[in-house]
């Protein structure tokens, strides 16, 4: 069970994030980047079983600029609102939320002893990931699931920095093969796999989860950051 602490940004701006710590001495570090639903119980459950693998975990809340305390389950509605606050950070200036998720990298690195960070994010979170790939100083292993918009051309022109793995679904509506394709053709550098799945497909409070998917990415995901950040 973990506990919400308080981090601070770069331009000096506070925000939660939820921090699962393992039994003993951590062997690295994962911050967790969330979908648009907020640091919820999924999320937050997320953040435990990467503790449980002897992970320090961060999951950074990154919608507080624009909207403290956020929570949402996986209704229709829940959907709409959640959108309307990625939306909104989206718009803010640049760097914006990346600095919350710097501050994530930061805090994990301190907290696991100087032990090497990766990050993992689903949704709008796998996107930030990506972009942390790209932008973000002190990571050594990036895990992108489903990561809405990353496979647009504009994402696909950003260059990681680090070893950087990626999930996908072949039934997305949201994320079309076509780009998954040409994503993988940009950048064979990068680990892509896809499986038989829906968008959404790792979360278990969602109506598209599967469950021989979400197994068989998590494998790959622990084996990469067994990896990575040893």
């Amino acid at each position: 069970m973990g506990q919400f602490i308080t981090l601070t940004a770069a331009d000096g701006v506070k925000l939660p994030a939820y921090l699962a710590e393992p039994a003993g001495k951590p062997k690295g570090a994962v911050v967790v980047v969330q979908e648009i639903f907020g640091v919820n119980s999924h999320i937050r459950n997320v953040a435990d079983g990467y503790a449980a693998a002897g992970y320090l975990s961060v999951a950074p809340a990154t919608f507080h600029r624009v909207q403290p305390d956020v929570d949402l389950g996986y209704s229709e509605a829940d959907m709409g609102t959640g959108f309307g606050f990625k939306t909104a950070v989206d718009a803010l200036p640049v760097p914006g939320v990346m600095q919350d998720i710097k501050a994530a990298i930061d805090y994990a690195r301190n907290g696991a002893a100087g032990g090497k960070v990766g990050i993992v994010g689903y949704c709008w979170g796998g996107l930030l990931t990506w972009r942390s790939a790209c932008a973000l100083s002190g990571l050594s292993a990036v895990v992108c699931y489903y990561g809405g918009g990353m496979t647009t051309a504009e994402e696909s022109a950003r260059q990681p920095t680090c070893p950087v793995l990626a999930h996908f679904g072949n039934q997305d509506h949201w994320i079309p093969l076509d780009t998954v394709d040409a994503f993988k053709l940009a950048h064979p550098e990068v680990q892509v796999h896809v499986y038989e799945a829906n968008h959404g497909f790792n979360c278990d409070q969602r109506g598209s989860y599967n469950e021989a998917a979400a197994k068989l990415a998590l494998e790959r995901t622990h084996a990469f950051f067994a990896k990575q950040l040893a």
